[in-house]
């Protein structure tokens, strides 16, 4: 074996090896106590920061530093029961819009990155520019809510807990025959914190095509 094989260099995959012997090499200076120590606050540190973040970017303030929210949708849902109502619940867009579990709620965040390089793009930074693509992105939360079977909803509203018998005759009645069919929220309660698109009937029996339902 020559000199040079015994001793690789950096291009030759030598640094990679070296740094992995020095990171794998007992320690000289710390004990093997202070290591787990220190490697246990740094992991505890990063999963506070990382879920930290998490949540700065799951509020309405986060939400609204985009003005497409503030001077479209944040307008519209305002003038919604769930916004304001005689009980004082107010459902956020959070709320509507990131799941709860943790798991689907990291997968909404990175799903999300995708509005991120839109705002960037400017692609609905103008009223008229969102009222072209209005339908598209009606069409796009009605799609993922069949989906999940109305997820979010279901963190406020469930079936298994309504008196349908306190409920006027019509909504019991859907709401009876939503149970037997199977339906879920969206089916039926499109436009409760949104202006109804236009074309939305032709857009409701594309989406439920699609879905086979």
């Amino acid at each position: 074996m020559t000199p040079q094989q015994e001793n690789p260099q950096p291009g030759e995959g030598g640094f990679l090896k070296n740094l992995w012997k020095t990171l794998m090499r007992p320690s000289g200076r710390f004990s093997l106590g202070t290591l787990v120590v220190a490697g246990a606050i740094g992991g505890i540190l990063s999963w506070g920061g990382f879920n930290w973040a998490m949540e700065m970017t799951n509020t309405e303030t986060f939400c609204l530093s985009c003005h497409e929210m503030e001077d479209n949708v944040y307008r519209e849902y305002k003038n919604t029961i769930h916004y304001n109502n005689r009980t004082g619940v107010r459902a956020t867009c959070p709320d509507c819009h990131v799941p709860k579990e943790w798991g689907h709620k990291v997968m909404r965040k990175i799903q999300a990155s995708n509005e991120l390089y839109h705002h960037f793009l400017g692609t609905i930074d103008t009223r008229e520019k969102f009222e072209a693509k209005r339908i598209t992105l009606a069409k796009n939360v009605w799609r993922v809510m069949k989906r999940t079977d109305s997820r979010e909803c279901r963190n406020c509203h469930s079936f298994d807990y309504m008196d349908l018998k306190m409920q006027e005759s019509r909504a019991r009645k859907r709401h009876v025959d939503a149970l037997d069919e199977g339906k879920t929220c969206i089916e039926c309660h499109k436009g409760v914190a949104h202006e109804l698109p236009e074309g939305v009937y032709e857009a409701e029996r594309e989406v439920v095509n699609e879905s086979g339902g």
